[in-house]
């Protein structure tokens, strides 16, 4: 999580920050990534990125919150919660051609191919939603991931992933 010193910088540095921490994670996996490249595209010294973030796993982890939010937020602001197969299938296209307009594949494909595994894990949802709930995050998750990787079959893909939704969900 960045520092409320982050949170209180001006829109520009902050956007500044934000676009050369897309273009190195668009670039290259953690493993790779560089804090010595992003202070440069950024104009910023290399203490104030350690000011603003603990370290880059800090600020991948905001930055793919950001990019995550970006892509969502079309779903949220217009209400569309998905709740048939038909409309889980829907949002994983909407997914994939807004982090695509938005410029976040890269950085979306990076994050199937290398950093999920490199991260500590963060768990996406808790325990506590229901089992059903559970399942269908992952298989859209899934979903768009072998969209990503698999683009010339993308449409066969979003076939299997309506037809177990509407197995596990009993045709709703």
């Amino acid at each position: 999580m960045p520092s409320q010193t982050f949170e209180n910088l001006k829109a520009e540095k902050k956007d500044r920050i934000q676009a050369a921490l897309l273009h190195e994670f668009s670039t290259y996996g953690l493993p790779d990534a560089q804090v010595a490249r992003i202070v440069k595209e950024a104009q910023i010294a290399r203490g104030a990125f350690y000011k603003y973030f603990g370290d880059l796993e800090d600020a991948y982890w905001w930055l793919w919150r950001q990019a995550l939010n970006q892509i969502h937020s079309e779903d949220e602001l217009t209400g569309r919660l998905a709740k048939t197969p038909a409309e889980y299938t829907e949002q994983v296209c909407r997914f994939i051609t807004q982090g695509e307009a938005k410029g976040l594949k890269d950085l979306i494909t990076l994050h199937y191919t290398v950093n999920e595994a490199y991260l500590h894990s963060q768990p996406v949802m808790p325990p506590r939603f229901k089992a059903e709930t559970w399942a269908v995050m992952t298989l859209t998750h899934q979903a768009v991931r072998e969209c990503l990787l698999d683009e010339e079959d993308e449409e066969a893909i979003l076939q299997r992933l309506e037809t177990v939704l509407k197995k596990l969900l009993g045709g709703k």
